[in-house]
């Protein structure tokens, strides 16, 4: 039994509290990080100052600190202005109580006869079992699997709330969480799946098509290479960098092309930074699936809510990081889906640009669909807003003699006679 001595209720009901003391940091974190710019002054300022009403500014009591319940307990209200708490953080810590209990029922098998390979994110080309540890030891390094990505899921919730609140998401949330996935990847024995592997047939199948007398070279004939197993470390190394760049090159090339399409900005560099932070934890092959799984999130939810209109821009952080949370929740079901596809091997570059390409001309489609039905192609830019700054600007500029300054000289010769300007302009000598 993998939960020992411990009933499953119990351990569930530990994670949950424990989750939801933890989402009360979070929701620190989520006021406070954008504050800074700087990594470093952005963490500093988490502990400093300590926490006070927005509103009457006096500090908040340890007791009214309590996850939930405090919450709960003032009905909603400070203690001493009587201003309403927004429901937000007790929603916040409730969300990553249960975030902490979904993630440990995927990852670790619970029940009498449960086995390590049992977990959700278990994969037959990289068990934990051929790390060759005991099976004591097996069960210590998945609980350090969970602790390991429990530290993506965590990013994700900070990152997907400052998007919805700010539409950016800080280098202060990605940057450290990005560190911590690719040092955890030198232990060599927490990734998803392998970095590379193929399956001979497959590429047997495919080269035939195109050389019916011909044979594949040898390297393309092995299913996993033998360095991985050689050298674990080196090998989740690469494993996180692969998912880093890939992840991160997918949208950057996705924001290139839309704002070649649409000449507008089509999505912010902290989408860029949160896809190759969560590259690092999970590899290459799951940043294929979640910008697409992202999007027809991102495409349900606006068309639900009935705000589906030109020129409104959502935040898609917080939907890569829902997309991001299935994925990985599922992941042994969805790489049993998609393993014939990754099987493809070097042949799955090819169908990467042609994926490419066949993205860039959906987004020109999209363009001539709306020029057929008279919608504009791209946005106006709004005039320029007259400030009480320009006004102040434009009399202290403007001279007082006719024809002189910002205003255009009228038309009709006399008009300065009319305005009894006439003698005025002779005296500064204008005739």
């Amino acid at each position: 039994m993998i939960l020992g001595d411990w009933p499953v209720w119990f351990v569930w009901g530990v994670l949950f509290v424990l989750g939801s003391c933890v989402g009360s940091f979070l929701n620190v974190c989520i006021y406070r990080l954008p504050q800074h710019d700087e990594i470093w002054k952005a963490w500093k300022g988490l502990g400093h100052p300590p926490s006070a009403c927005p509103y009457c500014r006096h500090r908040i009591l340890a007791i009214d600190n309590v996850p939930l319940f405090g919450w709960l307990w003032l009905r909603g209200r400070c203690r001493f202005c009587r201003h309403w708490i927004p429901m937000r953080y007790p929603f916040v810590e409730m969300l990553n109580g249960a975030l902490w209990v979904l993630l440990y029922a995927a990852l670790v098998p619970n029940g009498w006869h449960a086995t390590i390979d049992e977990s959700w994110i278990s994969s037959p080309l990289l068990p934990l079992t051929q790390v060759g540890w005991a099976p004591l030891d097996q069960e210590f390094w998945l609980h350090i699997r969970y602790v390991y990505y429990l530290v993506l899921v965590e990013a994700l919730v900070v990152a997907s709330f400052i998007d919805f609140d700010l539409t950016i998401i800080p280098d202060s949330v990605t940057a450290p969480a990005a560190a911590i996935g690719l040092l955890g990847s030198l232990t060599g024995c927490l990734g998803l799946v392998p970095v590379w592997f193929q399956s001979p047939s497959y590429i047997q199948a495919v080269w035939w098509q195109f050389d019916p007398n011909g044979m594949p070279p040898a390297w393309m004939l092995v299913t996993v290479p033998q360095w991985i197993a050689a050298h674990p470390q080196l090998h989740g190394l690469a494993v996180s960098l692969a998912g880093a760049l890939l992840g991160g090159g997918m949208i950057w090339f996705m924001r290139i092309i839309g704002e070649w399409v649409f000449r507008r900005e089509a999505m912010g560099f902290g989408d860029v930074t949160l896809m190759a932070m969560i590259g690092t934890f999970l590899g290459w092959q799951p940043m294929i699936l979640i910008p697409f799984l992202a999007c027809v999130i991102a495409l349900v939810t606006v068309v639900s809510r009935g705000i589906f209109h030109l020129g409104r821009e959502i935040p898609f952080g917080p939907y890569l990081s829902l997309a991001t949370v299935i994925i990985l929740l599922t992941w042994k079901y969805v790489f049993l889906a998609m393993q014939r596809y990754y099987d493809l091997g070097v042949f799955l570059v090819a169908f990467g640009l042609l994926t490419a390409v066949m993205l860039t001309g959906l987004l020109w489609l999209s363009q001539g669909v709306k020029w057929l039905l008279g919608i504009p192609l791209y946005e106006e830019e709004p005039p320029p807003e007259w400030t009480s700054a320009d006004q102040l600007h434009f009399y202290a500029n403007k001279d007082i003699r006719a024809g002189v300054g910002p205003m255009l000289p009228s038309r009709w010769p006399g008009e300065s006679a009319g305005q009894g300007r006439l003698h005025q302009q002779h005296w500064h000598g204008n005739r």
